[in-house]
């Protein structure tokens, strides 16, 4: 038996990287899964790679930022699976600028695209959790950014740090119904390694890049996609019936180290080794790199 046997996931933003990684994680666990995203062939994808193991899932396309399309996918997949239980929300469209430079198209859309989707999502799976009398977990996909001042990135740091606050408001509110609304917090994730290089700026105009995110680290690499789908099983999974408002930190211990410390430069870990070393990831897979 898995541990989430019975139970029906909807997944917001189900790319093959982390999305589809906890989709994949949840069905293992015996979930049945609804994969949604913005482009209609990246939801099928999911869908057709859970489906070709066993794992009963429906793609769905459309846009968490519009009330109308939230609706229809939290209907649909209440139509198919008779209800819903289990939420995780990784919607968002990330601009970088300065903030002297950020534009209000580019902000306006970053707080839509995360915020105000993060809102919907959590609004229209609770309600249909509570006409169907279901218990069950709500869970966003936040960013290192929600919690430090991240420069060039302000829009970012803004939507992600409402989105942390809103998730522990709407756990106050739904915490009498037995819905509860957690978070959990990755930091600069393994995949970036074969999506930009190991030497590509991760900032333009200020020079952080896979080297020095690798070397903040205390135990020592990237945080995976897997490691974000153990840590959605669990918050899942009706063991933690108890937990709601909270935050989980998936970063290796990144947020409670004293800020100076730069753990990597004592142990001569080097990001181009850590590249050799490792193995790209699809849907928590190896897969072959790309970069």
């Amino acid at each position: 038996m898995g541990r989430l046997d019975g139970k029906v996931a909807i997944i917001f933003g189900a790319s093959p990287n982390m999305g589809g990684t906890i989709a994949h994680w949840l069905a293992k666990e015996g979930a049945k899964i609804a994969a949604c995203d913005l482009d209609p062939k990246v939801a099928q994808q999911t869908a057709d790679f859970l489906n070709g193991r066993g794992y009963e899932t429906i793609a769905l396309s459309g846009d968490a930022s519009e009330q109308d399309q939230v609706v229809r996918m939290v209907k649909d997949t209440v139509d198919h699976f008779g209800f819903v239980d289990t939420m995780v929300n990784l919607a968002g469209r990330q601009l970088r600028w300065p903030v002297t430079d950020i534009n209000i198209h580019d902000w306006n859309l970053q707080i839509k695209t995360f915020l105000t989707a993060g809102m919907l999502t959590t609004k229209h799976v609770a309600k249909a959790m509570i006409e169907k009398d279901k218990k069950g977990c709500l869970i966003h996909i936040l960013s290192s950014a929600a919690h430090y001042g991240e420069p060039g990135n302000s829009g970012y740091s803004a939507s992600k740090a409402g989105l942390n606050y809103f998730s522990k408001a709407a756990a106050m509110d739904l915490a009498h119904l037995g819905i509860r609304v957690n978070c959990i917090t990755p930091y600069a994730m393994e995949h970036n390694i074969w999506r930009f290089g190991v030497g590509a700026p991760f900032r333009t105009r200020y020079s952080t890049n896979m080297q020095d995110f690798l070397e903040s680290i205390p135990m020592g690499r990237f945080p995976r996609a897997s490691d974000i789908g153990n840590a959605a099983v669990f918050l899942a999974d009706d063991a933690s019936d108890y937990i709601t408002g909270a935050d989980i930190p998936v970063d290796g211990g990144t947020r409670a180290k004293y800020p100076g410390w730069q753990p990597g430069k004592f142990t001569n870990i080097d990001v181009k080794d850590y590249y050799e070393q490792n193995v790209a990831t699809a849907f928590g897979e190896p897969v072959e790199k790309t970069v």
